[in-house]
């Protein structure tokens, strides 16, 4: 694999400290395999408008955090899903045919913009079910931190 930087970059905050704590717990993890950061797009103001306004301006905000050629993920609920074991190929697959940063993105509650959605290189499901982002944020970095264990031949995943 090369050494390409991964980000994670989600709209709002998570504002449970508790969540917080293990989302911190398993980025330190990831940060033993690759260079890898979560960041943050805090919007204001936007409580007054309607769905399709706060979609382009997140997304007006979110293509500003990406750098040039970068690979775009979208945690996107229409995405295709993966056991663990298949994540990590295709991450393995994504790190070793990049030679970008990748950045792995949650929307707002309304998803993403167009705009948003043209520039994704492609989309992952991380559950049919609803549930918050924050929880999201807590799945998926606990997801990557698995991926790079399988890949690395940790005993952390159980088959």
């Amino acid at each position: 694999m090369r050494f390409v930087k991964i980000t994670f970059l989600n709209i709002g905050i998570t504002d449970n400290k508790n969540l917080d704590a293990l989302v911190c717990e398993y980025e330190t993890r990831i940060k033993r395999y690759t260079n890898f950061q979560i960041d943050y797009i805090i919007p204001r103001n936007i409580s007054k408008y309607k769905a399709d306004e706060v979609k382009r301006l997140e997304g007006e905000l979110i293509l500003k955090k990406i750098t040039e050629g970068a690979k775009i993920i979208l945690l996107d609920e229409k995405g295709k899903s993966y056991n663990s074991r298949e994540f990590a190929y295709f991450l393995q697959d994504l790190l070793n045919y990049s030679n970008k940063d990748v950045f792995f993105i949650t929307g707002g509650a309304y998803g993403f913009s167009d705009e948003v959605y043209s520039k994704a290189s492609g989309k992952i499901s991380l559950s049919e079910m609803t549930t918050t982002h924050q929880l999201i944020r807590l799945f998926f970095t606990e997801q990557l931190y698995r991926a790079f264990t399988i890949l690395n031949n940790h005993p952390y995943h159980n088959d």
